[in-house]
């Protein structure tokens, strides 16, 4: 027999308005209250009918996950964190694969809200930055929060410090004695990409280092651009001792072309990459990365937007830290 919000409200001694109060994560609810609806809750495994949430409170219970990335790890990453929060909060989450730019891609969330309603979305990279795509939300009134969106183009969601985690990592290269690094850009897009090549830019600068745009190459964020760039740089006459690439996977496709050439890592090149997911700690040698953390910017971007859909207003743009990864990828420059 289907456990009912009455049975709740019974086994916890409280109205069913108290139980309904808790299961949203309204403010004003005493703690000694809240933790026996949620023993209760626990005890009978309750799951609320989202139809009847709905009906009652004239929402959907429903949040959207918009995507288009090309890097499958940090995709995965930061959908778990968003789930992570729908589930504690009891909402459902709907996926919107959307092309970034694509005006015709947009236009179908129409369709998607008419059938399934969405309370707001959680945008990533680079949707976090499509001005299209933003104007359709604020259009229709419905909440986003972003993920390290561009300045000025998310009220709330997540931000992280890439210039500055950049920084710290081409300092330690520079101390291991590299003076020749090349760097793989990210999909151009990306607003991270942007401060990623101005973090490189601004570290070798500080080091007395001159720029060198012939080490510099484009990538998409994905594993096979990653060995298309790794190739360019080390074709180079005097190639590189050291390469920082955008993101892990780029790094991972160095890695790649580094063991097909015949090179050791780190003894004849050192490798890094950025974002610290799983493949960094699954390829050998593990790669030295900045710690984005991921799968809580998904899960915090999401929180600040139910603060937002319960009491419109609220929510916040969270700053998050990173922290460098020093692993085997990377040695003292050769020679």
């Amino acid at each position: 027999m289907r456990i009912r919000i009455e049975d709740v409200a019974a086994a916890a001694n409280v109205s069913m308005k108290t139980v309904s109060r808790v299961l949203n994560n309204e403010p004003n609810v005493r703690e000694e209250m809240r933790k026996r609806v949620e023993e209760a809750v626990q005890r009978l495994q309750y799951r609320p009918s989202h139809s009847a949430r709905s009906l009652a409170g004239q929402r959907s219970y429903a949040v959207t996950f918009a995507y288009e990335n090309p890097s499958l790890n940090y995709l995965m990453e930061i959908q778990s964190g968003v789930l992570e929060a729908c589930r504690a909060h009891h909402y459902n989450l709907l996926l919107a694969p959307l092309a970034y730019g694509d005006r015709e891609s947009i236009s179908e969330l129409t369709g998607l809200l008419e059938h399934f309603g969405s309370d707001g979305f959680v945008l990533i990279p680079p949707l976090a930055d499509d001005l299209a795509l933003l104007a359709f939300l604020e259009e229709r009134g419905i909440p986003f929060a972003s993920v390290t969106p561009r300045a000025g183009n998310g009220r709330m969601g997540v931000t992280m410090d890439n210039h500055a985690a950049v920084c710290d990592l081409m300092a330690q290269l520079v101390e291991l004695g590299h003076r020749r690094i090349g760097h793989i850009q990210g999909h151009p897009d990306h607003g991270a990409s942007e401060w990623r090549l101005s973090g490189y830019r601004d570290a070798l600068q500080l080091a007395g280092i001159a720029y060198d745009p012939e080490l510099v190459v484009a990538g998409e964020f994905t594993f096979e651009s990653g060995v298309r760039a790794g190739n360019r740089l080390l074709d180079l006459s005097q190639r590189p001792t050291a390469i920082f690439a955008a993101n892990d996977d780029m790094a991972a496709g160095v890695l790649r072309v580094a063991s097909e050439r015949g090179l050791s890592i780190p003894r004849d090149l050192s490798v890094c990459g950025f974002d610290d997911t799983p493949i960094s700690r699954h390829v050998y040698p593990a790669l030295t990365t900045v710690r984005q953390p991921t799968r809580d910017m998904g899960r915090l971007a999401t929180l600040e937007l139910l603060k937002a859909i319960r009491q419109p207003g609220a929510g916040a743009m969270i700053a998050v830290d990173y922290a460098l990864q020093l692993r085997e990828s990377i040695a003292v420059a050769p020679g």
